[in-house]
């Protein structure tokens, strides 16, 4: 089994135990390194602890925080995606609040465990490639620890060697760094990450390699450029912003672009990656390849650079996808299903392929003019009508046939049932509920079905089905039957995939002066080839973000691409998001299908404020910090 699983069960045996027994018996600034060091399942054990706690944003990322997996029913798996312009909760219609997403406390936490270890390299009897690569996984892990507390703080402290207390509390308190020095720390120690690790590690360990640092460089080094491009899009102001503790100078953007490009570019040229099944013959292989990357991303050595291993069911090393989002219709039991609902939004983003290069937003009317018209249902509007539930998604990028679940397709073997009513032959609607009705001899139901059981959207009963029109399939196996309890899914996470890298590489490249075009382009259109489009397309930044939503979605990078590129306040600005409502028109013989664009039911408006790009940070009465804007 690989590490990466090996981390997760023994990081349970560590709970089972109990840490304060395991780990903390002494202080752990007087731990004997050479007690626990010295043989490789006491490095196992320590590395485990670390690995364990990487703010991975995976299916166990949610708005309370990271490895979340203990099955709240109060939040009911309340995912990043629900407060993007991605998805919505099926029952909840929370937006980001001040206490969501915060990582500080178990941030610094990671950070001191990881300085035990940095402290005791020199002091180990090790050979010196054992040393090195020591160096090298304990770089990253430090580096991914202040990542994961830049983009969400701006510039922190940064605390290099384990602190001791010696009678004086004023001593241990550390200011705040600049945002540019925390993000130069972030690169430095990826820098030095790639310098000490290797290729692979033996037996194909999920640890930490020099391809896993230069992926994360990649990724922060974009999110450092966006900010210093594109921060005056929300200006701020305060103590915080005087002493450059957040906020980057425009001029620096061309250095971390750069930065970027140097990262994705050592990964591309190594010939040690490439997109998985990249030249499908038809759409309908582009989907299913795209599905079964998610299904077992372990299928994919090629593309996946990193991958979190999730061990077994119906513990701590399970997690919840299957249960919670899965369709009504296929629950097995599971009382909470059907809770990822995807956007109208993000349905129109996709292309489609006879009009390469744009989105194609779903056309509902004979005249394609009622593409911003979310009134409801109009009896005089002339509606396209389609003979089967999901023909208004033909020829629509394949990557949404896989990422979503529609109308009247089929998934583990049932036809699942998605529609929100229908119109009656003298043009009335009856929508979202009333009671059967009977034309020739044929009773019809509003929701497609006579029983809760075998339909899966609208309903408002026990918060179980769509309200957006489609359903999720992103990462769920068609092939596995959940069982209806906690933490049963073990699909694993791939954390970093090539695909990522070439979509940074394109941005960079888009964004800035440098680096080559031809190549970005090929970046971009490659990505494409493997979705079975034919066109190549130019490179502009719009292209590249549009690809970005469609290729990364539900991958919970949409939330940090929204924050980075200060777009997040434009998008969310009393905002209310949409859904596509599948209703039968019993006007015409034999009935069809059409389509209306409406305004989520039951959801409220929503707006991001400028302050919320930065997280508030806690407890600064008693840690004399510096606080972030308009906390």
């Amino acid at each position: 089994m690989k590490f990466f699983k090996h981390i997760l069960s023994l990081v349970m045996l560590l709970l089972a135990c109990s840490c304060e027994n395991v780990l903390d018996k002494q202080p752990l600034d007087k731990l004997q390194g050479e007690n626990l060091f010295s043989n490789p399942e006491g490095v196992k054990l320590y590395m485990a602890n670390l690995y364990y706690q990487l703010p991975i944003e995976d299916f166990t990322f949610f708005r309370q925080g990271f490895n979340w997996n203990t099955g709240d029913p109060n939040n009911g798996g309340f995912a990043p995606a629900m407060i993007t312009d991605e998805a919505v909760h099926t029952e909840f219609g929370d937006f980001i609040g001040n206490d969501d997403f915060q990582w500080w406390d178990q941030g610094y936490k990671l950070i001191r465990d990881v300085n035990i270890l940095i402290d005791l390299i020199p002091t180990l009897t090790v050979t010196e490639e054992e040393r090195k690569a020591l160096i090298g996984e304990s770089s990253f892990i430090r580096a991914y620890a202040y990542f994961g507390l830049a983009k969400r703080y701006g510039g922190v402290p940064l605390i290099t060697s384990v602190q001791k207390y010696e009678g004086d509390v004023e001593s241990l308190k550390v200011p705040r760094s600049t945002e540019k020095e925390t993000w130069d720390f972030v690169l430095k120690e990826c820098d030095l990450a790639v310098a000490n690790l290797g290729d692979s590690w033996p037996g194909g360990e999920r640890r930490a390699t020099k391809w896993v640092a230069y992926a994360l460089k990649s990724r922060a080094a974009l999110h450092a450029a966006s900010i210093a491009k594109y921060g005056d899009r929300s200006p701020l102001s305060g103590t915080a912003v005087d002493q450059k503790l957040v906020g980057l100078d425009k001029s620096l953007a061309a250095t971390y672009y750069k930065a970027v490009i140097d990262a994705s570019e050592a990964i591309i040229n190594s010939g040690k990656f490439s997109l998985y099944k990249p030249s499908p013959a038809t759409p309908e292989e582009a989907a299913t390849n795209y599905r079964l990357l998610f299904e077992d991303p372990n299928n994919a050595p090629e593309e996946v650079i990193f991958i979190k291993g999730y061990a077994r069911p119906g513990s701590g090393t399970g997690h919840n996808y299957g249960i919670w989002y899965q369709p009504n219709q296929t629950a097995n039991g599971w009382p909470h299903p059907g809770r990822m609902n995807p956007t109208l939004e993000l349905m129109d983003v996709y292309e489609s392929y006879d009009k390469p290069g744009e989105s194609a937003p779903l056309l509902t009317s004979a005249t394609g003019s009622d593409q911003t018209d979310y009134t409801g249902y109009n009896p005089t509007k002339q509606y396209k009508r389609f003979d089967a539930e999901n023909d208004i998604f033909k020829g629509k990028d394949a990557r949404l046939w896989a990422t979503m679940i529609l109308p009247g397709t089929s998934w583990k073997g049932q036809k699942i049932v998605i529609q929100a009513g229908f119109v009656k032959p003298d043009g009335t609607a009856q929508l979202m509920g009333g009671d059967p009705f009977t034309l020739n001899g044929k009773t019809y139901y509003t929701y497609g079905a006579a029983d809760r059981t075998q339909y899966s959207g609208f309903d408002t009963w026990g918060g179980n089905n769509t309200r957006t029109g489609v359903s999720f399939k992103k990462f769920l196996n068609e092939g596995v039957n959940v069982a209806p309890g906690w933490n049963q899914t073990t699909t694993d996470f791939a954390e970093f995939r090539y695909a990522e890298i070439l979509l940074n590489y394109a941005e960079a490249i888009a964004e800035s002066e440098t680096g080559d075009k031809v190549k970005g382009a090929k970046a971009l259109n490659d990505i494409r080839r493997r979705a079975a489009h034919k066109t190549d397309i130019p490179l502009t930044i719009n292209n590249v973000i549009r690809e970005r939503r469609v290729e990364l979605a539900f991958e919970n990078k949409r939330f940090w691409d929204l924050i980075r590129r200060r777009e997040y306040h434009t998008v969310f600005n009393n905002t209310m998001r949409h859904a596509i409502l599948p209703v039968l028109d019993l006007r015409v013989t034999p009935a069809k299908y059409i389509f209306i664009r409406t305004n989520i039911p039951r959801s409220n408006p929503a707006t991001f404020d400028y302050r919320q790009y930065y997280r508030s940070i806690p407890g600064i009465g008693a840690n004399g910090l510096v606080q972030n804007p308009q906390y």
